[in-house]
């Protein structure tokens, strides 16, 4: 059974960092693709970064040069390192995990960057 459970979340200022957890219990964790959603009041959820079996990666323009996804496949963790972070970060954060068939989603973690 998938369970992805986040953590990091907070308030931070303007240029400030965060680094997300999310912590993922199944199997096949290591030659799956996962990666951060976000969703903003009033905005649709979209794709912040992922990270395939074999390490490659993906960013949304908004948050390239800025945040880092990567994975520790012997704790079956995944991560979102954010530097530099803005106003118009803030959201809440969803880590998922895309098997065969089926996509599962974390609850969310509540990031808040203040100007």
């Amino acid at each position: 059974q998938v369970q992805l459970v986040e953590s990091g979340g907070g308030l931070v200022q303007a240029g400030g960092s965060l680094r997300l957890s999310c912590a993922a219990s199944g199997s096949f964790f290591s030659i799956s693709t996962l990666g951060w959603h976000r969703q903003a009041p009033g905005k649709q959820r979209e794709l912040v970064a992922r990270i395939g079996g074999g390490g490659n990666t993906d960013y949304a323009d908004s948050v390239k040069g800025r945040f880092t996804i990567s994975r520790d496949n012997a704790k079956n963790t995944l991560y979102l390192q954010m530097n530099s972070l803005k106003p118009e970060d803030t959201a809440v954060y969803y880590c998922y995990w895309q098997l065969p068939g089926s996509t599962y989603w974390g609850q969310g973690t509540q990031v808040t960057v203040s100007s």
